[in-house]
This record gives C-alpha cells, structure tokens and sequence, in this order.
C-alpha cells in the first residue's frame, strides 16, 4: 500500500499480534478476556473459528480493542470482517483481491509470504505489512535476518513457531512485530479453565516486547 494506516503504527508499537485460534467462538472470547485482564489489547481473530465474524462484530464495538481477521480465505469474507469492525486483515497467502475491499475501508492488509518472491508479490498485491509464514520451519530468526537484507524497509511479522522464549531474537533479526498463537492461547488451557496458565503465558509475553499493557495507545476500556 502506498499509505500507511493507524492500525500499523499500533502494531508497530505494541510489536506482537496474539492470534486466536480455538474450537469455538465461546473458547475465543474466554481467551480474550484473560488476555484483556493481562493488558493486551490487539487480538487476531482467525476465521477458522465458527462465527468468527459475530466475534469480531462483539470485540471491535469496544474502542479499547484493536481487532483484526487472520485466515481471510476470499473478498467475501474480507468485507464481512471489515463490515464488522475488523481494522485489519490477515491471510497466510498472497491474494491480490483482498486490496480493494481494505483500501476502501482504510484497512491494514497483512500477505503472507516466507521467500523473496513471495514477499515481492505481497507488496505487489498491497500487502501494508508482510506475514512470513511458518516462520520457524524456514529458519526463525535468521531466516527473517536474512529477509531483511534484501527488504530493509519493508514490514515484517513473523509467525508460526513464535514463542515467548523466542520474540526477543525475532525482533533482533528484524521484524517489526510477531504474530504468536498456540503458544499464548493454548486450547488446552481454555479448556481447562485455566486461566492462570494462560496469564502467566501473557505476562512472558508483554515483558519479552517491553510494552506493558500491550496496545495501550488505543486507550482505555469504557
């Protein structure tokens, strides 16, 4: 895209995307609140979740929240999540199609891409910021150190294999920020009801990025 738009500099800023990914919308939601209560803000709502789209509508009516749609399949979906309030779009792939519709509704589009000409076909197609995806199996960080060489302007998120033992050495090599999932929101947990687990999870988390609470500059919850 030829302009940036907030949803990045606040990416940019808090330097990690918690994606949630779980059987059920009812698992999702548990799962951001006790991340919410541990100081993140900034949730990726992957559409692999039965009625993802009713989730995103529930979580962006809250202005505290940024929230964003991960594993966007097609356009029709795409304008869906930004119908409900999603600020920024996700897909693990290259598709040139999803442009427009986040163009139109000023919303950060996020390609995923893991060689150097998959990264210049995500700029081609207006990715804002590039997913490299699995990030770990091509790599980790030096695979994203070696990216980096060839794009030093363009921005990078790492995901696949992040953890928070690992995002200190993802940031070193370069990327802006790290998406992480099953390492933050593990469904075992939930399932569990284990809330202290998944806090304590968090907590790794914000102290490996150096932002506390995690998204912040979106102000505070009504």
């Amino acid at each position: 895209m030829t302009q940036p738009f907030p949803a990045l500099d606040i990416l940019r800023a808090a330097k990690i995307v918690p994606i949630i990914r779980t059987p059920s919308a009812r698992h999702a939601a548990t799962a951001v609140q006790w991340l919410y209560d541990s100081g993140i803000r900034i949730f990726e709502i992957t559409l692999t979740i039965p009625d993802a789209v009713s989730l995103i509508r529930d979580l962006a009516s809250d202005p505290a929240l940024l929230i964003g749609a991960g594993t966007v399949p097609d356009v029709a979906a795409a304008a869906a999540c930004l119908s409900a309030g999603a600020r920024f779009i996700v897909a693990p792939w290259v598709d040139a199609e999803l442009r427009r519709p986040c163009e139109e509704a000023q919303a950060l589009l996020m390609l995923g891409a893991l060689t150097p000409s998959e990264v210049r076909a995500a700029i081609a197609a207006g990715a804002g910021a590039v997913k490299i995806f699995p990030a770990a199996s091509a790599g980790g960080p030096a695979h994203i150190r070696s990216l980096r060489s060839v794009f030093p302007s363009q921005v990078f998120c790492p995901t696949g294999g992040v953890e928070p033992e690992n995002i200190a050495d993802y940031l070193s090599a370069g990327a802006d920020f790290v998406g992480i999932g099953g390492a933050l929101v593990a469904v075992k947990h939930i399932e569990a009801g284990n809330r202290a687990a998944i806090q304590a999870t968090a907590r790794q988390v914000v102290a490996a990025v150096g932002a506390a609470p995690v998204g912040a500059a979106l102000g505070a919850r009504p």
